[in-house]
């Protein structure tokens, strides 16, 4: 099943501002720590061809880091992309 994945680090303020938009959008992520196990940010590096977090996909689609997340959100293009990832509000 698709998800969304964001590569991140714990002080990276770029990836608190691209998981607080994604989490005002109530879209549920995957966070991977790139700080948390040996490995992760060479893997990171050989999937995105970059060295920089946060790095984020939406399903299959590569969209970059905070910025062009941001562009995507200003294109008024993210509410498309994340859709499919939308939590469900349970009724009470």
């Amino acid at each position: 099943m698709p998800e969304i994945l964001i590569y991140t680090t714990k002080i990276c303020p770029y990836c608190i501002m691209a998981k607080r938009l994604l989490d005002k959008k109530s879209v549920r992520y995957t966070e991977i720590n790139v700080d948390s196990t040996p490995g992760l940010r060479e893997e990171m590096m050989v999937k995105t061809q970059r060295r920089t977090v946060p790095q984020i996909y939406i399903g299959d689609l590569h969209v970059g880091g905070f910025d062009e997340l941001y562009a995507f959100d200003q294109q008024k293009k993210l509410d498309d992309l994340l859709k499919p990832f939308l939590l469900l509000e349970i009724d009470k």
